[in-house]
């Protein structure tokens, strides 16, 4: 039988339960990835290339009842998880991870959850967020943009063959094989660029598809002797169990290091039924085996959240060798639950055969079933979170104010404090969106103004990474009270520096800062704002880089006063969901601050600074003299492991003000009278 024909491929459902057990294995056990993801994404492009193939052949390809099964194969299992993930998760998650999971809840409901982690990969914001339950759909939904887009693909070859009257076999491998090259070049080039970025990014994961097509479509043109097939077998099945242990896949993925894996299945495909009873695939087709690929869909599914929820629950970082035999365990039996109770019953059932969108409705109903859950928790978080808005001068939250000389709490006793846990991870102060847009001068650059009068006092411009950004929560009431123009220019990870200090090499940050230090000098602001050291964390000495000085310096050629700000602390866990998992006084929870901070800052010793350069240490209100706590008068100080919460940084609006009007020696801060005629 020609293996372009429809048959029973056993050992690619063992292939199945060998990528899935990997996948397992390593993400429990070993912290790793193991490349079993790209062998699911070559077995589907093999296969649904090959079904695809044969119905155009056949001269007509079916989309209503093929999508339809797809929907009947896909959403049960999956909306299954996804519904009692959101149950769990109001139970087990810590509040300060809800509104991340429920967004990546509903782009996984959706299918585009891999871009909804390629957007937090670019999001230096978001990136501090962790791991969330339902992360691994990012698969899912590149399998399932995969389904409606290479039909598609494959029919519009079929018309095209038709109208020139040419055999759609060869058509069709010039298509695949020109997206095979195009998405692998595009792969190589992005993983080399950003490689977060590229890891989840649909584009650079269709050649793996394509691989698998191109497989499907040349298979049996390819004669290969049984002593070769049976090596080609072993050699598949060792090249996809090694992968992970030689590669660090999570940080080198996909590019060109992802044929290793692809290959290695491509090797167990191409070997096929090698008629010997040492063959790879005598033992991918055992009864175990093939069984375990019928379950490898739910398998997958429920392993992540099984392995996040018990990490949350029992406050680990990592299991060891018995918690990983029960999350697997448990993963096995509600896999096999799933498959037997829910995806089996409806695959079989006359869903979309009596009714010819039958399919269809029942994936909008259950589909509508998961969004509704994820919105009634979304409804439920942001009113409880509006719970826990507090006024200006709220007496029972001073924040930042309970650190002043002199201060007496005169607030209610038995205060929780704000923000909401639910709500902190979101607590970023900043300018409105509304008000931000590239600026004239260079289109890389998003400029973010604050509402004024027509003829501001003073203009500020706040530049930098993240942390530049934040001090806006403490600037911004202040200049709404003296009637300053604040801007903002950011980029995340990416310090007001001649160097690229976060991440060192990248050019785009250098070219970056070059077009602010532009952006400045034209506008000429009255002073600029920004972070004046970094790494105040355990374990390393803060510094004043020497790119600090370096940009500092082209500023002040242009006259241009700095205002450089001592950097708040970083830590290696979240000081708020640290509070949230252990309460408010947990000696845990707080760091002492010789571990943090130096008694002297580093700029005091540092030869030949710029004059225009004023430095600012708000490190006393992060700090008491012997600790840095998590809360101080009653406001949450973090957001995430390195971030001030807005909330908190609000609290600080009278402390700024006098910091930053002592060190630029302003004290007439009157709007200009408007000019003659005006």
């Amino acid at each position: 039988m020609r293996e372009t024909e429809r048959r029973f491929r056993p050992e690619i459902q063992g292939l199945r339960a060998l990528a899935c057990v990997l996948v397992v294995v390593y993400h429990v056990w070993l912290g790793r990835i193991s490349g079993g993801v790209d062998a699911f994404f070559l077995i589907s492009g093999f296969l649904v290339t090959g079904q695809l193939h044969r119905a155009a052949v056949r001269g007509r390809i079916e989309y209503r009842p093929m999508w339809g099964r797809m929907i009947k194969r896909l959403f049960p299992a999956a909306l299954t998880v996804l519904l009692l993930v959101v149950a769990v998760s109001t139970v087990l998650l810590p509040q300060n991870r809800w509104f991340q999971t429920i967004k990546e809840v509903v782009a996984s409901a959706l299918y585009v959850e891999n871009w909804r982690l390629a957007a937090d990969s670019a999001d230096y914001f978001a990136q501090h967020d962790s791991a969330s339950v339902v992360q691994h759909f990012w698969s899912l939904s590149i399998q399932g943009q995969f389904y409606v887009v290479w039909p598609l693909l494959v029919g519009l070859v079929l018309l095209v063959a038709r109208r020139t009257r040419h055999d759609v076999r060869p058509m069709l491998l010039g298509v695949l094989g020109t997206v095979f090259a195009a998405s692998l070049a595009y792969s190589v080039w992005l993983t080399a660029v950003d490689q977060p970025l590229a890891y989840f990014d649909s584009l650079t994961r269709v050649w793996e598809f394509a691989l698998g097509g191109l497989l499907a479509l040349l298979i049996d043109r390819i004669q290969v002797p049984q002593q070769a097939r049976v090596v080609f077998g072993w050699a598949g099945v060792a090249g996809l169990v090694s992968c992970g242990l030689v590669l660090q896949v999570g940080t080198v993925f996909p590019g060109y290091l992802a044929l290793w894996p692809t290959l290695s299945a491509a090797l167990v495909i191409l070997a096929g039924d090698t008629a010997f009873a040492g063959g790879a695939d005598r033992f991918l087709s055992s009864r175990p085996l093939t069984y375990l690929g019928d379950l490898s869909y739910a398998l997958y599914l429920w392993h992540w959240p099984v392995l996040v929820f018990y990490l949350v629950s029992r406050d680990r970082e990592e299991v060891g060798l018995r918690g990983g035999a029960v999350i697997i365990a448990l993963s096995f039996v509600l896999a096999v639950l799933t498959h037997h109770l829910v995806a089996k019953p409806v695959r079989v059932s006359a869903i979309g055969t009596v009714n010819r969108w039958g399919a269809y409705r029942f994936g909008v109903l259950a589909m509508a079933v998961v969004l509704a859950a994820s919105g009634a928790w979304q409804w439920t978080s942001v009113r409880q979170a509006e719970n826990y808005a507090i006024a200006v001068n709220d007496p029972n939250h001073p924040g930042a104010l309970a650190h002043s000389t002199g201060f007496s709490y005169w607030g209610a006793t038995d205060v929780q404090p704000v923000p909401s846990f639910v709500a902190v991870s979101e607590d970023w102060a900043g300018i409105d969106p509304a008000r931000c847009a590239p600026s004239p001068r260079d289109s890389g650059l998003e400029i973010c103004t604050s509402e004024t009068t027509a003829h501001p006092a003073r203009r500020i411009v706040v530049t930098g990474d993240s942390h530049a950004g934040q001090l806006l929560g403490a600037l911004l009431p202040v200049a709404e009270k003296k009637n300053w123009e604040v801007t903002s220019i950011l980029r995340g990870g990416c310090p007001f520096s001649t160097d690229s200090d976060t991440v060192p090499g990248d050019q785009s940050c250098i070219d970056w800062n070059a077009a602010v230090v532009d952006e400045i000098v034209t506008t000429r602001p009255d002073a600029v704002m920004t972070i004046g050291t970094r790494d105040v964390k355990p374990g390393v000495e803060e510094r004043v880089p020497s790119g600090y000085v370096a940009q500092w310096r082209k500023v002040d050629d242009a006259g241009i006063p700095v205002l450089a700000v001592r950097d708040n602390p970083r830590f290696g866990q979240s000081p708020s969901a640290c509070v949230e998992a252990r309460g408010v006084t947990a000696p845990e929870c707080a760091t002492p601050r010789s571990e943090l901070y130096a008694a002297q800052p580093p700029y005091e010793t540092l030869p030949d600074l710029p004059p225009n350069v004023r430095f600012v240490d708000f490190s006393d209100y992060f700090c008491t003299a012997e600790v840095c706590p998590p809360v101080i008068g009653n406001v949450l100080v973090y957001l995430d492991d390195n971030h001030v919460s807005g909330t908190y940084m609000s609290t600080m609006s009278a402390i700024a003000e006098k910091a930053i009007t002592a060190a630029l020696g302003w004290t007439d801060d009157h709007a200009e009278e408007p000019p003659a005629g005006g």
